[in-house]
């Protein structure tokens, strides 16, 4: 039997209503509790009556599916709705197994061809809704009937001695419709104290039936067992049976695993029902905008760090959480209040409630005094002498410095630390909803996402999806190629583009986005805004090879944000702006989804490919007496072209192409691949490229040594330099040899963190989590502008070191060393590793003593930042880049004899034998020696069996020359 049917389309709605005779759907949501509840009880049903064509569960979200919930009238969460050839039959809302079960059991006799009114004679129950069933015929028996007399002779005594004889009756004991007062709970006015009154009553509440009397029926037991066991599965609260109710429980069920915990009745996640608790002092709201015009709030919360850091430059001394934290926490009976059948359940669960309170209260307690601790070891390392007045800023420069900071950060950083984050602020990056994340989710809407999950991970390597621009952690020592699927791929299925639209774009998005960010902090604003101010200029052009797309939704990001400049200071008009976007699509299918959201967007099927075109004038018929202009581009995105290349050359008449298209005033080409060592050496092979045969050498720097260089690809050299991450333009510490290095350690990647959405986290296969992290390798180029400043790499090294802390004047940032690992955090100090502008990987120690700013600064760095502050103390860092290049063993050859042949005759046959071989890399194990052994002593048999032939066959050579010597002697006689 098949489980629930998760709903993911209106199609598949109406399809399954139409093809299967009983429907019975939950309409749940993931925020829901009792949904959560009653969850697995649905399920098991479901995987107990399921039959296909006859009865199916389905699952319906009501959030995603809201159209599908409101055709159904759904107004709370559960409900559960019966279908009988696609009409309603029964309604049960609320988590009620016993209710369900009952109406589950109803429909699944009506695939046997039973009729919905003879089966669904009774309204829907709802939760809280007792067992009886009105309308039914009642059972007769003389104690039934006794009681009616008894019932009938009370009323009307009570009724003939009383001035109102109607309220008297309706107030009577013996009124079966009257309205008893509600019960309230023994625990509601806290634990009564041992031996009072109120305990005692406690304790009898608990061990008396519901009637009040002493004496229990086999039935009233039989009934507290079964919802015992309904309420608390497998486990028990203590004392919660006495003793015959447990002999029957443990008659039935068997003995309970253990003692009853909060988790174990969904305490944890309904403790805050009845009220809304107050918020402590670290949480702040923020109204973010809709799409459809309106607001929601968003609530965050402060890091006690940062708040403890604030709080100190203030100076004054306020608590990180003020006691309505802890007042937050009291006690909410609402869940209980809600679920609790009768009394008893009601004491237990709130006792559970209690403890988990209690727990929940000391846990708050315990993370106050650890954020109290570390604030104040941050207020101790940010402590400054008041004479420093390096924090009086002009207002231009806290204007320009912080667009993207808060003005609390800019006063805890100094300026150059802001200056060089790799980061932007905030660290996480978030997919544009409108842009990318709702038109994918509508495309994929038309498809049942499993299907999807399937086809991603046979494209892109399996489980996680290792193959993609984004590798999971522990899968990328196996996983050393180029991407599984990329855009430029002629064919492409249905569900191969869908797949590629899921597992490929958001990780593209976020590197390629990171990357911009990163270009545009280097070139500034003017790189982007003195093109577009230019009227007679059609704005910027930009090419998306390999990002499928996403480059263009990440560069539109920034190109609105600098027009958005502009038009505030009313330099431009319009309200979009100008300029070019092309991407390049192979498939025909991948072109149509793309075109659904990329709009005014030229599709390629692949480069152009101007090296070894002609100008297309004079010689042909139909090209006119003009040359064909050719394509320029101010930005390319180049995004794992070069990884899947296996050849050098093939690498090598990429860029060739690429070069040509950019543009020779300031274009700027990026280049990204997977962040592993293949992906490394891809980057970093292109980089070495250009700098031995496509740019001139800096003012200051020594030329790279160049190699015999191929005539086919040479050129001549032009200005140009490296945007980031580097800042030296000698060679890569990290790839002094170039080609591939086995057993490769150390090598150059980041990494940017994202908001994952549904689709992709369910692509993934975990969705519970909505943060991921792509890591990658780039590097970004400008052509035909040189660096500003044209310092020496040593020189900027030594200024670096000695740190432009009192410098009034901002450093060029290009001339900063890079960390190139995450900073090490220690007691009194911080090691940063760096990559100097003099091609040097270094390992830097900012101690306290050094620098109280410096230290603050060096403890919030981040991986990929630029360091200006400077540093007391460096040492030179062993790079481990393995082995060196992999050729197959030939460099572990070069030490030894030369090889030399020897030919022998054997049995009339040559054979060659090698001298000095180079011997096994590997020794071989114990299988392929039994293999060896195998194969030497078949070889010997057969051997064996051609020499013991051949003596077969000269022996009856022998016979028969000796047969026709004696036939001659006989014809002589």
């Amino acid at each position: 039997m098949s489980g629930p049917i998760h709903i993911g389309s209106d199609g598949e709605w109406q399809s399954l209503l139409s093809g299967t005779t009983v429907v019975i759907a939950d309409f749940y949501a993931d925020w829901c509790g009792p949904c959560k509840m009653i969850a697995p009880h649905f399920e098991r049903l479901a995987k107990e009556h399921s039959r296909p064509k006859k009865v199916a569960f389905a699952k319906v979200n009501v959030d995603n599916q809201a159209n599908i919930a409101r055709t159904n009238g759904v107004t709370a969460m559960p409900t559960f709705v019966v279908f009988h050839n696609g009409t309603t039959v029964e309604t049960i809302r609320g988590a009620n197994p016993t209710a369900l079960t009952e109406a589950i059991t109803k429909a699944v006799s009506l695939s046997n061809g039973g009729k919905a009114e003879d089966v669904f004679k009774t309204p829907g129950r709802t939760l809280g809704g007792d067992g009886s069933v009105p309308g039914q015929g009642r059972h007769w028996s003389v104690t039934l009937l006794i009681n009616i007399i008894m019932m009938f002779v009370g009323l009307y005594l009570a009724s003939l001695f009383s001035i109102d004889s109607y309220k008297a009756a309706e107030q009577s004991m013996f009124n079966p419709k009257r309205q008893q007062p509600p019960l309230k709970p023994a625990s509601a006015a806290g634990p009564a104290p041992a031996g009072s009154a109120r305990a005692q009553q406690q304790s009898t509440a608990l061990q008396e039936p519901t009637g009040g009397s002493r004496s229990q029926s086999v039935e009233d037991i039989e009934k507290v067992v079964r919802e015992a066991k309904q309420r608390f599965r497998d486990t028990l609260p203590k004392g919660y049976l006495n003793e015959e109710e447990y002999a029957l429980y443990e008659r039935l069920y068997g003995p309970p695993l253990r003692e009853t915990a909060p988790e174990d009745v969904g305490i944890p996640t309904h403790a805050d029902m009845g009220g809304q608790s107050t918020r402590v002092n670290d949480e702040r709201t923020l109204l973010r905008q809709l799409e459809e015009g309106g607001f929601e709030e968003v609530t965050y919360r402060i890091p006690y760090q940062e708040s403890g850091v604030a709080e100190a430059s203030s100076g004054s001394e306020q608590p990180l959480a003020s006691d309505s934290a802890l007042e937050a926490i009291e006690e909410s009976p609402g869940y209980v209040d809600a679920v609790a059948r009768n009394p008893r359940e009601h004491e237990a669960l709130q006792r559970l409630m209690q403890d988990f309170k209690a727990a929940q209260k000391k846990q708050l307690e315990d993370e106050i005094a650890a954020a109290r601790e570390e604030a104040e070891a941050e207020q101790e390392a940010y402590e400054m002498d008041e004479e420093d007045d390096f924090f009086e800023e002009s207002e231009e420069t806290t204007a320009e410095l912080g667009r993207d900071m808060s003005l609390g950060e800019t006063r805890r950083f100094h300026p150059f630390t802001l200056q060089g984050r790799f980061h932007g602020s905030p660290v996480e990056i978030s997919l544009p909803q409108s842009g990318l994340v709702t038109p994918i989710r509508d495309l994929l809407d038309r498809t049942h996402l499993s299907h999807v999950k399937a086809a991603a991970e046979a494209a892109f390597g399996g489980q996680g999806l290792p193959t993609s621009p984004s590798t999971p952690e522990g899968r990328k020592n196996g996983q050393m190629g180029g991407v599984g699927l990329p855009p430029d791929q002629r064919h492409m299925t249905e569900i191969e583009a869908d797949a590629f639209l899921a597992g490929y774009l958001p990780p593209a998005y976020a590197s390629v986005t990171s990357v911009l960010r990163e270009v545009r902090k280097r070139l500034g604003s003017d790189w982007i805004q003195q093109r577009l101010k230019k009227k007679e200029n059609a704005g910027l052009s930009v090419l998306d090879a390999g990002a499928g797309g996403a480059g263009l939704v990440a560069w539109e990001q920034i190109l609105n944000t600098e027009w958005d400049l502009l038009r505030e200071k009313g330099e431009v008009t319009g309200s979009q702006p100008p300029g070019r976007k092309t991407v390049i699509t192979g498939s025909d299918r991948l072109r149509h989804r793309l075109k659904s959201f990329l709009h005014n967007t030229t599709f390629l099927p692949r480069l152009p490919d101007y090296e070894h075109s002609g100008e297309m004038q004079g010689e042909h018929l139909d090209a006119g007496n003009k040359p064909q202009p050719r394509k320029s581009y101010d930005l390319i995105i180049a995004s794992h072209l070069f990884l899947k290349e296996k050849q050098d050359h093939y690498r090598q008449a990429i860029l060739n192409n690429l070069w040509t298209l950019l543009n020779k005033d300031g274009g700027v080409l990026i280049v990204i691949e997977k962040a592993h060592p293949r992906g490394f050496e891809a980057v970093a092979h292109v980089r070495d490229t250009l700098l031995k045969q496509f740019l001139l050498p800096q003012n200051g720097e020594p030329s790279i040594p160049t190699e015999e260089l191929n005539p086919a690809f040479h050129k001549e050299r032009e200005a140009g330099h490296i945007i980031a991450p580097c800042t030296n333009h000698g060679t890569c510490p990290m790839y002094k040899e170039a080609g591939k290095s086995k057993g490769r350690k150390d090598y150059c990647y980041f990494n940017q963190r994202f908001t994952r959405p549904t689709f992709y986290t369910k692509m993934l296969g975990n969705s519970s989590n909505n943060q991921g992290d792509v890591e990658f390798s780039y590097v970004a180029i400008q052509r035909g502008c040189s660096k500003t400043d044209q310092l020496p790499g040593w020189k900027a090294t030594e200024l670096a070191f000695a740190g432009y802390k009192n410098s009034k004047e901002s450093p060029d940032m290009q001339t900063l060393p890079r960390m190139v690992l995450p900073p090490l955090k220690r007691k009194g100090h911080v090691t940063l590793d760096v990559c100097t502008p003099e091609g040097k990987i270094e390992r830097w120690t900012v101690p306290k003593s050094f620098s109280k700013l410096a230290y603050h600064d060096a403890r919030k760095s981040h991986w990929g930042d630029l360091w200006a502050l400077g540093a007391k103390t460096k040492v030179s860092r062993s790079v481990r880049v393995g082995s060196g290049v992999d050729d197959g063993g030939k460099r572990a050859e070069g030490g030894k004899k030369p090889r030399k042949v020897e030919i022998t005759m054997d049995g009339g046959r040559l054979s060659a034998n090698e001298k000095n071989a180079r011997k096994e890399r590997r020794t071989k194990g114990k299988r392929e020696r039994q293999t060896d052994l195998i194969k030497e002593i078949l070889e010997a048999e057969d051997l064996e069996e051609q020499e013991i032939e051949r003596e077969m066959d000269t022996e009856v050579e022998e016979e028969l020359k000796l047969e026709e010597e004696e036939k001659q002697r006989r014809r002589r006689r």
